[in-house]
């Protein structure tokens, strides 16, 4: 496989040196860069996050990151988000009672797990959707890191006639939340690939085959 190059977007949120190794791992060419020419031309983008949901909006703004989020999937240019880099793809999130604005790429509202222990942090299965292409070849004891107290309970986006139903990945904990979403050229993990060892790297391989 050539190599491919990927933007690694810099708006202030997000592990970009673990993130940055584990795509370099697996063949990538990173550019970590909050330059838009940059993150237009690479063959993928990659929006990471961590923290609260709001916070990461006005990074993302700031930097115009959500304008170039809609220009790349308009172009069907593909679009991988981490963690609360696939929070901020949904319509809203809601924490501490505190509603914020999302990029609204998919509805849907971020809020707080039903579990008795939260962070939910470590290790977990999930169950991906049939067809599924960041999951392929992959046992379905496969584990993931997850650490979130946030997550996306329900699937809002009703059926269309005309476009390919988006591909659901679940997991539970203290009840069902969405683990991966894969959508046309948007993509994205609730968990963190790059802190999941070499099933993290398999999800990674996985999605660059996928750019063009």
């Amino acid at each position: 496989m050539s190599s491919k190059s990927v933007a690694l977007l810099d708006y202030g949120s997000g592990n970009l040196h673990s993130a940055q190794r584990a795509l370099e791992r697996v063949g990538a060419d990173v550019t970590v860069t909050s330059d838009h020419r940059v993150a237009l031309q690479a063959d993928g983008l990659v929006v990471p996050g961590v923290g609260a949901f709001g916070a990461c909006m006005d990074g993302l703004l700031s930097v115009r990151g959500d304008e170039l989020v809609d220009k790349r999937l308009a172009g069907g240019r593909p679009v991988l988000g981490i963690c609360v880099g696939m929070q901020i793809m949904f319509d809203r999130g809601v924490e501490f009672d505190v509603p914020a604005t999302g990029c609204g790429q998919w509805p849907g509202t971020v809020e707080k797990l039903q579990a008795e222990v939260l962070p939910h942090m470590g290790w977990n299965t999930v169950r991906p959707g049939e067809d599924s292409v960041l999951f392929a070849g992959m046992d379905p004891d496969t584990r993931f890191y997850f650490v979130h107290s946030y997550g996306v309970q329900d699937w809002e986006m009703a059926p269309s006639e005309s476009l390919a139903a988006p591909v659901l990945t679940w997991a539970d904990h203290g009840g069902e939340f969405l683990a991966a979403v894969e959508n046309g050229p948007l993509s994205a993990t609730q968990f963190h690939p790059e802190k999941s060892g070499d099933a993290g790297a398999t999800l990674l391989e996985n999605w660059l085959r996928t750019l063009g």
